[in-house]
């Protein structure tokens, strides 16, 4: 272990950057894989059935979303502790974060179940696409507690610097729910409900899985597996900080699909491809975040300083390079993703100019990423709340601006992407900056 003193080799710490990151890759998709799968099985239903099951997904994949502060606040904490070779108080920390995650995911899943038919009917669906909307919704409520503790518990393990667990995990679960829904969807008939219920199994499963993981580690360390109200209500005063922070990032993209629809059904078409090749690079970026989560959370409960610093330096490195690696392939090859997904000459150009807009922007995206990271493995979610509603402010007349001046054409779609890739992003890169080059965040010690 290094000294307080002397940083790591350079070497040395580019393996554990890439041992956390590359697992934890492959993890952060799962969800998207489920939801991919359950597209495939049920738009061999029927359109109205496939129509369905994009509206219900969109609002399980946003209340999963804004929950993802379980796996953040939980990775801090877990990491902060096992760094200053607290080990059980860790596991307990962790054990309290996965029973907060449990009762919250009872609590929403019978809130979803109940309000799902007005959930549905808020976001415009009628007929028989409301209705197979509300039955995937509501076969998916028993998932969602197995959901919000596979955060939970993934965010130990990553505290803990284990992300191969959760990888495996989700490589099994996703294989489990390809299984699952072809069966309850056509072996038994059970058409979308199927494949809801189908995907809800395998998220208690996972759950379930990864529980018996933390609770082995959680025994071996000496720590207690009851709840523990001090512990749960600590965990939740600090991921609530967290949870303002995401839901800020949910508003913007929410704002960006709003601007994005006012300007025609070619630039919302192309949006729609263009968000999904940002979403995919955004995966590879947010590895390398959860990497200098746990391994700022480990050398900060270390009392590390200038391991810590080290650290965020070469992760940093890392965000910008790969940003950059990432954005010449997504600027280079804009118009030959476009020809995989229309064949209208218009959309074509409009997801061309928007790639080309995001491949340049895109290290700036990695500067980002990996700064979040860093401030929510250094347990900094109070500043991190201030400033995303702060950027969302800087954003919003930006993006408005889009909304009434944007040329007509697919031009619209890359002034879009300049506010949101480029005033977005720079207004968060500029207070988590300010905030890395100041002292203020690093607090050594438990």
């Amino acid at each position: 272990m290094a000294d307080s003193t002397t940083p790591e080799p350079r070497r040395l710490l580019d393996r554990q950057i890439l041992a956390l990151a590359v697992p934890a890759l492959g993890a952060l998709v799962a969800e998207p894989v489920f939801v991919l799968v359950d597209s495939a099985v049920v738009g061999h239903l029927g359109t109205e059935h496939l129509a369905g099951l994009s509206v219900a997904s969109t609002i399980l994949l946003t209340l999963v979303g804004l929950c993802v502060f379980l796996a953040y606040a939980t990775t801090a904490s877990v990491a902060r502790r096992v760094g200053a070779g607290r080990r059980a108080e860790a596991l307990q920390s962790g054990v309290d974060g996965m029973w907060l995650a449990a009762g919250l995911g009872l609590v929403l899943a019978t809130a979803l179940w109940l309000l799902a038919p007005w959930a549905i009917g808020a976001m415009g669906a009628r007929g028989a696409v409301a209705e197979h909307a509300v039955t995937y919704l509501r076969w998916s409520t028993p998932g969602l507690p197995g959901m919000l503790v596979v955060l939970a518990s993934t965010g130990v393990l990553r505290g803990l610097q284990d992300t191969r667990t959760p990888l495996y995990v989700a490589v099994g679960g996703a294989i489990t729910n390809t299984v699952l829904n072809v069966v309850l969807v056509y072996g038994m008939g059970l058409g979308i409900a199927g494949s809801a219920g189908g995907t809800a199994a395998t998220q208690l499963t996972m759950g379930a899985v990864l529980t018996v993981v933390v609770v082995r580690g959680a025994r071996a360390a000496g720590a207690t597996l009851r709840p523990a109200s001090g512990g749960i209500l600590a965990n939740a005063r600090s991921g609530l900080p967290l949870f303002v922070r995401t839901l800020s990032l949910r508003l913007a993209i929410l704002l960006t699909v709003f601007v994005a629809t006012s300007l025609g059904a070619v630039n919302l078409a192309g949006y729609q491809v263009l968000n999904s090749v940002w979403g995919l690079a955004a995966f590879a970026l947010d590895a390398l975040a959860i990497a200098a989560q746990a391994l700022i959370g480990h050398r900060l409960g270390a009392g590390d300083v200038t391991q810590t610093r080290a650290i965020l330096r070469r992760t940093l490195q890392w965000g910008v390079g790969a940003g950059a690696a990432i954005g010449v392939v997504i600027a280079a090859g804009g118009w030959w993703f476009a020809l995989l997904f229309t064949s209208d000459h218009e959309v074509r150009v409009a997801i061309t100019l928007g790639m080309l807009v995001a491949g340049v922007l895109m290290p700036l995206a990695g500067w980002v990423f990996v700064l979040d990271g860093v401030l929510i493995g250094a347990g900094d979610g109070r500043y991190l709340a201030w400033a995303g509603m702060v950027t969302l402010v800087v954003y919003a007349p930006v993006a408005l601006a889009v909304r009434a001046w944007a040329p007509d054409g697919p031009a619209g779609l890359a002034w879009l992407w300049v506010a949101f890739a480029g005033v977005f992003m720079l207004s968060r890169a500029l207070t988590t900056g300010l905030r890395a080059r100041s002292d203020r965040w690093m607090v050594a010690g438990a």
